[in-house]
């Protein structure tokens, strides 16, 4: 029986009752969604950086906690399989904990307060306040959790000299300084995703992401290295806490470098001139949700 519905484009016609295809996003539509995700990071972005003392301390303090999880879960499943990529996939406990529960890590600071600083929103002074409190408290409360874990789990001592051992031997060059870029850059692409999305399962998918390419392919995290490190050193790991710092603010240098100028930078010129300004006249502190 012929179909009374007009043929499509080459000849084929849609049957009766059939669905059509999907419809396409616009480019207008595409605009809009980038709009909103920037409006709701210049907002989250203001709202980290007025927040008091005890507040982003305790942010600070919980997101150490949080990725240490992650790093129990990395150390049990290594230690249990020797496997690198199981042992990645179990980091992500960490992170999905980052996200799900509202903490942050220093290097998670790198597009969201920027770019209310962009937008005129907030001060350099009060992200250089975000930058220094959020990454002495990541370091303090991974510091203690880590020395927790080796406690409890003396089993897992050999794995963690293991792990970070590497991060020593590899020290001061080049090849550290762009596992930092890498490292900066997977980090800051997770942030942008999870502003992107009021999805749960949606910022889900990118934190596991994100964390599986930092672990599996051994990226240099200033957060994870360093509680990779403390618990090295809990163990008795040869290095010492000197190595450990050199090698903390070389991956913090290229964690900036590759998350503010390969990601950031490009974001904010996506977004454009013409919603910069716009962000500029609203109000601080409201979306245009």
């Amino acid at each position: 029986m012929p179909s009374d519905l007009p043929p499509r484009s080459g000849g084929r016609a849609y049957l009766l009752g059939a669905a059509g295809p999907p419809a396409a996003r616009s480019g207008a539509d595409r605009d809009l969604e980038l709009a909103s995700a920037f409006e709701r990071t210049v907002s989250e972005g203001h709202r980290r950086m007025t927040r008091t003392w005890p507040g982003l301390l305790a942010t600070g303090a919980v997101g150490g906690v949080d990725v240490s999880m992650g790093l129990l879960g990395l150390l049990v499943v290594k230690a249990a399989t020797g496997s690198t990529l199981l042992a990645a996939l179990a980091f992500s406990i960490g992170f999905i904990a980052l996200t799900l529960a509202g903490s942050e890590l220093f290097t998670e600071n790198f597009l969201v307060p920027i770019a209310a600083v962009a937008a005129r929103h907030s001060s350099p002074l009060a992200l250089a306040r975000l930058w220094l409190g959020t990454l002495v408290t990541n370091l303090l409360a991974g510091w203690v959790m880590t020395w927790i874990i080796v406690t409890a789990l003396p089993n897992l001592r050999a794995t963690a000299v293991d792990v970070a051992s590497g991060y020593a031997k590899l020290g001061i060059g080049s090849e550290s300084f762009c596992l930092a870029l890498l490292g900066g850059v997977v980090i800051t692409l997770m942030t942008w995703m999870e502003r992107s999305t009021t999805s749960v399962p949606g910022k889900i998918v990118a934190a596991v992401s994100a964390a599986f390419l930092l672990a599996s392919a051994s990226l240099n995290h200033a957060i994870v290295v360093s509680l990779e490190m403390f618990a090295a050193l809990h163990a008795g790991a040869r290095f010492g806490y000197a190595s450990w710092f050199g090698m903390m603010l070389w991956a913090s240098l290229g964690n900036i470098l590759g998350g503010v100028g390969l990601v950031t930078v490009l974001r904010l010129v996506q977004v454009g001139r013409r919603k910069l300004q716009e962000e500029e006249r609203r109000p601080v502190g409201e979306t245009g949700d």
